[in-house]
Parts: structure tokens; sequence; C-alpha cells
């Protein structure tokens, strides 16, 4: 089978709700990365092959394919098509993997993977839930359907829940998921200080550094939150930030990094998805990270870095305890509870951070996953070169 190479990885900060990056438009927020992403990487646009972008919520300026007009406001060759993918939360993530596959099938030379998500103009499901109501549905995407009442019942679906349940099943407290969110911010922190993001980040309207970190949270200020839920363990420091942004990658087959004179930086070394219980949802990276390493015959122990989302602190907290990985290893630079996640954008974010951390650090091997709605979960291992 070809190789896939990534070439070149860009993104733009990570705004804050209502943050710097507001006001722009999804598709120029795509345009952005994607005009960065060519001009970093010296490539010809017209030699690539297509597009592929993650999205979620794609009503209102993020519907009608998102990845074809952020190609296009980006000012880029009409002839290259795009696609959106929807993945739930890894969609970008997805989205690298379907480049690759096109690449090590032989049927694509050059594609661009992505993402790009405007949370602070379409909140997580308050566009889907505009929409449904506009149309008069009711019931939500699972409600209605006898076929999974019939196998799940009238359970509710919540990712609230999920987070809540991993807590309960891993008897994760409270106090040690807060000291996991405090962490990520200092990493976080930490990598903004010493510059570790400046070579990943394209910078725009004005915002060059991501808007989440909190320099003045604590311990004892998450300590006086209350729980989402009454009786639950889980607060809003304890959860992913809403936020805006995009990124995007350059993958490329061994011809192609001959024909355009690339430097290839990363090897695709393994891609895969697995699936869970969608109920609790939100534990899926576990059985998945199992799986891929299994595949490459790897140990946890050979990845350098690995970058996890978080989407809650439970869902690393309780993949650290299945995994036994190094958590000094484990989102070194901070993850989504203090950096942000924009949903359809973080697969591809992560992504890019991985590589570049790889590249700071000196080490071989990395590894990305994501917990995704439905119980789903990607699995990334690249190598650097």
């Amino acid at each position: 089978m070809a190789e896939a190479y990534i070439v070149a990885a860009v993104r733009t900060p990570v705004g804050r709700r209502g943050g710097g990056l507001a006001a722009v438009h999804p598709a120029d927020l795509g345009a952005h990365a994607l005009s960065q992403l060519m001009s970093r990487s010296g490539v010809d646009p017209a030699a690539v092959e297509d597009v592929i972008f993650g999205c979620l919520d794609t009503v209102g300026p993020q519907a009608g394919d998102i990845a074809r007009t952020a190609w296009l406001a980006a000012g880029l060759p009409e002839e290259v098509p795009g696609v959106t993918v929807d993945r739930q939360c890894g969609s970008s993530q997805q989205a690298v993997h379907f480049a690759a596959q096109a690449v090590m099938s032989g049927t694509s030379d050059l594609v661009v993977a992505g993402g790009v998500q405007n949370m602070s103009q379409i909140p997580i499901a308050y566009a889907l839930r505009g929409a449904a109501d506009a149309l008069g549905f009711t019931e939500g995407p699972f409600v209605g359907s006898r076929g999974w009442r019939a196998r799940y019942g009238d359970q509710e679906v919540s990712q609230f829940r999920g987070a809540e349940m991993i807590a309960e099943q891993w008897d994760i407290s409270r106090r040690d998921m807060e000291a996991f969110a405090f962490e990520s911010h200092q990493r976080a922190i930490r990598a903004i200080d010493e510059g570790r993001f400046e070579r990943e980040i394209a910078p725009l309207e004005g915002v060059s550094a991501d808007e989440g970190p909190r320099r003045d949270t604590s311990l004892e200020k998450m300590a006086g939150l209350k729980p989402l839920e009454e009786g639950g363990r889980l607060t809003a420091a304890l959860a992913s930030q809403i936020s805006d942004g995009a990124a995007a990658l350059l993958i490329a087959s061994e011809a192609a990094v001959k024909a355009h004179g690339l430097l290839p930086r990363a090897r695709v070394h393994h891609i895969s998805a697995r699936g869970e219980d969608p109920i609790r949802m939100l534990s899926a990276p576990i059985p998945a990270t199992a799986y891929a390493l299994k595949k490459t015959g790897m140990s946890i122990a050979d990845m350098d870095v690995v970058e996890i989302n978080e989407a809650f602190a439970p869902v690393v907290l309780a993949w650290l305890k299945e995994t036994g990985a190094d958590p000094a290893r484990v989102n070194p630079n901070g993850g989504a509870i203090a950096l942000g996640h924009p949903l359809g954008a973080t697969g591809a974010r992560l992504m890019t951070t991985l590589l570049h951390e790889l590249e700071r650090t000196g080490g071989r091997y990395g590894m990305q996953t994501m917990c995704e709605g439905g119980g789903q979960a990607n699995v990334t291992v690249i190598e650097r070169l």
C-alpha cells in the first residue's frame, strides 16, 4: 500500500465564545486556514484534488458544503472540489483519515483535510433544534425512532450524562477532575508563554494566540462552582470550552512529494475508528485505542506524544486508567478544557498540534484520539520523519 505523508499543517488561533473570532464568517475562518496552508506548502493550489472538511451544525453560514465555500472564499482555484463530513466531534480527524485513504489507495496524490466551526454564531445543537422546530419536529434525533427505542429504550442521550456515567463507573472524583482541569490550563499557559504554538498558528483578526486558557483560575474557584446537573460531579470548569476556529493539513503521496519538491514531515502510520455504547457515548477512545495498538503491534509506551480531546475531564482520566499511558506525554500543552473545542475543527487542530509537538521534542510516534457523538472514536498514529 502506498504511503500518505503530512507535508503541511496550520491552524487559526482558537477563539473563545464571543471573542476575537466570533464575528468571522465560518467560510472566512476556513479560508484563512486554507490560504495559509497553501502558502506555507508552496504547492500550486490547482494540483490539489479534493478538500475534505469537518463541520457540525451545518446550517446558516455553515451550510452549503462549507469545505467548498471556504476554498472559494480563499480565492483558490474553482476546479478543486470540496466535501464536508460529519463524524461529530471527530469530523476533521475523519477528514484526515479520508484524505490519507485516498492517497494510500492511489486514487489521489494531493488532498487537503481540515475543519471549521464558529460556535459563537452557531452554538452546539441550538441551530439544529431551531431548524427542527421550524419544520414542526417535536422529538430529537433518537426519540422518534422505533428501532432505537426497541434497542435502547427511552434513556436520555446526552454528552453530559455520558460524562457523569464515566466519572461514576471509573470512580473519578470531582477533586481529581478539578486537578486535571487546572493542570490543563497551566500547561496551555506555559505553552503559550514559551511560544510553542507560534509555528502552527496563523494569526487572524488581530488574534495571535488561543484565547481560552484562564490565568486567573484556581482550584479554589473550581471548587466553588455548581454542578451542571443536580447531584452530579461535573461543573463547567471540567468541560471543554465553546470556541471558534479552523485548521487544515496537506496530505501527499510519494509521487506528489517528488513532483512538487515537498518535504514530508510525518507519515500516517495507522488510521482506524471504533464504536461502543452510544448512551455512555464518550468512552469509545478506550476500546478504539486498544484496537489501534493491537492492529499496529505497538504499545502505549511507544507513543512519545498523545493528543486526546478533553471533551470532559473524566474522558481523559478514564482513558489514562485503562491504557496506563504516561500523563506527562498526554496533552503536554493542555487540551480543550483550556484551549477550547471548536467541534468540527478540533480533530485537525489536535493533529496540527501533535505534529508540531513531535517536531519540537524530537519524538517519533504520536497518537490522536477523541470521543464522538454516537459512542465513536477515531485513532490516528503518525510517525515524524
